[in-house]
């Protein structure tokens, strides 16, 4: 395995970027925006946690 690498081309990162607005678009239209408010919380919850065992 040695030599291999994984290389973010432009456009896996521009597919990667769409995906990811795409989410938070049907998230606003059918959810409000509720499920993205509910990770953003829990990712802070997450870097509190982080942070405490620095």
């Amino acid at each position: 395995m040695q030599g291999r690498f994984h290389v973010m081309t432009n456009p896996i990162a521009v597919f990667l970027v769409l995906l990811i607005l795409t989410g938070l678009g049907v998230d606003v239209v059918f959810n409000g925006g509720d499920a993205t408010l509910v990770i953003v919380r829990k990712f802070f919850e997450l870097i509190e946690w982080v942070a405490f065992w620095r």
